[in-house]
């Protein structure tokens, strides 16, 4: 896992308003965008950072995931302003700092969970956040958990190689 910097604030901050401006732009439902968003092409710039060499708004993100997937009434379930700013915050976060591409994080937590958690996640530390998440689903590994796992190993390959002596 890295640590956030300078450019992962910057994707952090325009992914979220681009997921906030969804409420007030009133088409398909917020887990209906969410997974077109986090499936589209343009996501693949916020992965490889080429969107900070742009000069995209969240309006023109939002615009790309039209042309992509075309205006759709389809769902009616609406997510809170805060609610949607929190989600592609925490989306972009995790992508940013465990180096994984937004179509992975978006197949590990889906946006039903994560507004489940938002009352009390939402004042947390968005690395605190994305941990405790993790460690309800099973899916975080300590460092005590990793270096057990390693002795278990060689261990068990000492033992093999003294059996063949």
């Amino acid at each position: 896992m890295k640590k956030i910097d300078k450019d992962g604030l910057m994707l952090c901050e325009l992914q979220a308003k681009t997921f906030e401006i969804t409420f007030s732009k009133g088409s398909s439902s917020s887990e209906i965008f969410i997974r077109r968003f986090m499936n589209s092409k343009i996501v693949t710039q916020f992965d490889n950072l080429g969107i900070l060499q742009s000069n995209l708004q969240e309006k023109d993100v939002l615009q790309c995931v039209d042309e992509e997937y075309g205006l759709s009434e389809y769902g009616s379930v609406k997510y809170s302003k805060n609610e949607l700013y929190w989600i592609g915050y925490i989306y972009r976060y995790y992508s940013y700092t465990y180096d994984i591409p937004s179509k992975q994080v978006y197949k590990i937590i889906k946006p039903k969970e994560l507004r489940g958690v938002f009352l009390p996640y939402h004042s947390l530390d968005p690395s605190q956040a994305i941990e405790r998440i993790l460690e309800a689903k099973g899916l975080l590994i300590s460092d005590e958990d990793e270096i057990n796992r390693q002795y278990k190993i060689l261990r068990k390959n000492i033992l093999k190689n003294k059996s063949r002596v």
